[in-house]
Order: C-alpha cells, then sequence, then structure tokens
C-alpha cells in the first residue's frame, strides 16, 4: 500500500468527545471512525488489525476442534421467552424491533439460546458427543455507560463458543482445555504478561466462572492478584471461601485495575432443559446435553492492545496483529527510486509495506509513523543513499540502526 493512495489522515487533535485512549489513538491514527457513542466503523488500516486478531483466535479454536458457523443477529422472540431471558426485566441490554407485521424481533447480545434450538436436530445420540462450535459475530448490547472506546461497545464483534458434552466430566475436560487455548490467544497477541486467569461469580450455573483481565489503568474492574499462582480473583467474590478454596493467602495479593477480555463459564443444563435439547445415553436413558460458554472479542481486545501497549507517541502494535510489516518513508527525489526497488523486494518476498511517498516534511512524516504503530520502520533518505545504508527503526525499542540491503534483507526476510 502506497500512503498517498490510503484515503485516511492522521489526525493531530485529539477527538473532543472522546475520553478513552484507545478510541483517542485509533481515531487520530485513522484506524476506526466514531458514528455514535459505542458505536466505531473500522477503516482500513483497523479492519487489517481486526482481522489479524480474528484469525489468531480462529486458529486456536481450531486447534481444541471447534467448528465454525455463522448465526443470525435477528433473534426470535419465542426461543428466548422459553428460557426466561427476553423480558427486559432480566435481561436489560436488548435492542428489539418489530417487523411490518409487528412481530416483535431482537437483535442478539449472544447466542446460546438460538444455538441450543439448532442442536435439536443434530445431537441425539451419545455417539454424537463432544460438540464444539463457535462463531465470529456481531453482537449488540444497549449498555447504559460506553466511555471506553472500542473495548465497551454497543455494537461490536465477538467469538462466541459453546460446547456441548454429555455429563459434567467431559465439560470440565473441554473447559480446562479452553483455558490453554486462550492463554495462547493472549501470547500470540503480545499482553499474556499482564492478562490473568481470574476467578469471577458463577452465577447460577456453577461456583466460579472464569475472566481473563488485562492489567489497565483504564480498566472497569478491580482485581487481585496472586502472581506466584499467575491467578486473580475478582474483587466482587473475594473472601475468605474463595482464599481457601484456592489455597491462597490473603496478605500475598496485589490490587490492580484491569480490563476483561474474555471469558468461560458453564451452563450445566439450564438452556437443553428449557429448550429440551436431549440425547439418548448408551444405557438408553434421556438425558439433558451439558453446555458450556466461552466469549472473547476480537473488537476489544484490539482496544486492549491499543490501550496497554502504545506509549506518549501512539500505537505500538505486536507483529503479529500490526496491519503491515514494514512503515518504509522516503526523504528527497533521488530517495524515492531506491525507496521504489526495496518496497518491491520486500513486497515480492511476501512482507506488507506501507510506503509513505507523500510529499511532506520529515518531521510529519515520523510524527504520523509513531502514532500508525508499525513494528519496522525504514527510512531512505539522500543522506542514508550516500552512506550506502538504511535506517532502521524499531517501534517498541525506539532502537536506531543503519543497515546495508543486504543485512536488511537477511533480517527481515527470514
Amino acid at each position: 500500500m502506497r500512503q498517498s493512495q490510503l484515503f485516511t489522515k492522521t489526525r493531530k487533535d485529539s477527538p473532543k468527545d472522546e475520553v478513552s485512549k484507545n478510541a483517542d489513538l485509533l481515531i487520530r491514527a485513522g484506524y476506526i471512525h466514531k458514528e455514535i457513542a459505542g458505536v466505531y466503523s473500522f477503516l482500513p488500516l483497523g479492519l487489517k488489525v481486526l482481522k489479524k486478531i480474528e484469525q489468531i483466535i480462529r486458529v486456536e479454536m481450531n486447534k481444541i476442534g471447534g467448528q465454525e458457523i455463522e448465526m443470525t443477529a435477528l433473534q426470535s422472540k419465542e426461543i428466548w421467552e422459553k428460557t426466561g431471558r427476553w423480558d427486559d426485566a432480566a435481561i436489560d441490554i436488548w435492542f428489539k424491533t418489530k417487523l411490518k407485521n409487528n412481530t416483535e424481533l431482537g437483535l442478539g447480545f449472544t447466542h446460546e439460546e438460538p444455538l441450543t434450538n439448532i442442536m435439536r436436530d443434530y445431537l441425539r445420540s451419545f455417539r454424537d458427543f463432544p460438540v464444539y462450535v463457535y462463531q465470529f459475530q456481531t453482537k449488540f448490547r444497549n449498555e447504559t455507560r460506553a466511555k471506553s472506546g472500542i473495548m465497551r461497545g454497543r455494537e461490536f464483534l465477538m467469538k462466541d463458543l459453546y460446547s456441548f458434552s454429555r455429563d459434567q466430566k467431559e465439560h470440565e475436560k473441554f473447559y480446562e482445555i479452553s483455558k490453554e487455548a486462550y492463554m495462547n490467544i493472549f501470547d500470540k497477541v503480545g499482553i499474556r504478561d499482564i492478562t490473568y486467569l481470574t476467578f469471577a461469580s458463577g452465577g447460577s450455573f456453577s461456583k466460579y466462572s472464569h475472566e481473563f483481565q488485562t492489567i489497565s489503568k483504564s480498566g472497569e474492574d478491580t482485581i487481585f492478584v496472586d502472581e506466584n499462582n499467575k491467578i486473580a480473583i475478582n474483587k466482587e467474590v473475594l473472601n475468605d471461601e474463595v482464599l481457601n478454596d484456592l489455597n491462597i493467602v490473603r496478605s500475598t495479593l496485589t490490587e490492580h485495575r484491569a480490563v476483561e477480555v474474555g471469558n468461560i463459564f458453564s451452563l450445566g443444563t439450564r438452556f437443553s432443559e428449557a429448550l429440551e435439547l436431549f440425547f439418548t445415553d448408551e444405557d438408553g436413558t434421556k438425558k439433558p446435553v451439558v453446555m458450556g460458554s466461552y466469549g472473547l472479542g476480537p473488537s476489544r481486545l484490539m482496544g486492549v492492545i491499543a490501550e496497554v501497549l502504545s506509549d506518549d507517541k501512539g500505537l505500538v502494535w505486536p507483529e503479529s496483529v500490526a496491519p503491515f510489516d514494514i512503515h518504509l518513508i522516503s526523504l528527497g527525489q533521488k530517495a524515492e527510486e531506491e525507496a521504489v526497488k526495496l518496497y518491491d523486494k520486500l513486497v515480492k518476498s511476501g512482507k506488507e509495506v506501507l510506503y509513505d511517498d507523500r510529499d511532506m516534511r520529515p518531521g510529519e512524516k515520523f510524527a504520523d509513523s509513531d502514532l500508525i504503530g508499525i513494528p519496522t520502520r525504514i527510512v531512505i533518505s539522500d543522506k542514508t543513499i550516500e552512506e550506502g545504508v538504511f535506517e532502521v527503526k524499531n517501534r517498541k525499542t525506539g532502537e536506531v540502526s543503519k543497515m546495508s540491503e543486504n543485512d536488511l534483507l537477511k533480517m527481515i526476510i527470514k
């Protein structure tokens, strides 16, 4: 991509109506566009990041046996009434609408009910288990507060996986595997060191659920971290019973603000019984399916990465999710010819390159490069041409080095 052809532009000034760091940086750098509070469009740079995060998640879900589908956003009132979750008194974040014939519909905020209903056609025998189904889909939640940029939206992308098991033992086996898969995801996107498996309330389904919380000053949750065991406890459930269950001493815990980046929880037979999802077991008895739910928001995760890995100059993307591998900058007319040659070599090698070919002052180009946050910056100028080198800067560390073309290509094309 030549930057002169990129329709988005950077902004020097922060949006007046944004209070969150992630939205401020992502808007100024041209990654997203705010429609209304809690609703954002993803522009070319932002969509590239979002799709890379999505693919990292997809790979890990497939590894543990997930089968990907895509379900509808429009939801039938009748299915949700069977579980008691259509009533606004029970669920207060619905967006609801009506067809022209006055039939009520809802915009899905989660998908336990519709997927359980689908599975009635396919899960009938003990031989059909276990099954793990997931999707990436836009969710709609009528949140009272939407002040955290893309970390808390009214319309957002969600990966939701649901497990269907014969019994509790089979369910728990997958539940533990899912924890590892989630931590693999956070490792690949560069936030594992500050993300903790966090014990939270299990509600009516189980004693505990598990959140994945990333340390951040802008977080809405308070967690207490046990560094020795690399686990945390949500403040909402911190008590003597929980400490005893986990064999943790209160004095060893440290308090932090954090952002929830994912959650997993057991559903038991709550939905299968309400929607009559039964199967015939080996002994001929009819039993309800044991279920679990596993959520992770790619758009929220993108916001968290922007929030916690950025610096005072702008975004600092990990290589795994950056919109481009390299930001190539040419300064001067002579440099442009050399830059085009290098650009072609890098692209042919399979690298994604944003080439800043704009007619702008060096300082403006460097400021934009820092704001956009691509991992590696290569500068070609009349001065570097005279020296026979390229100037290479690591966005994360700020380290600058001068390299010959051969050394540069060896480093980049691995």
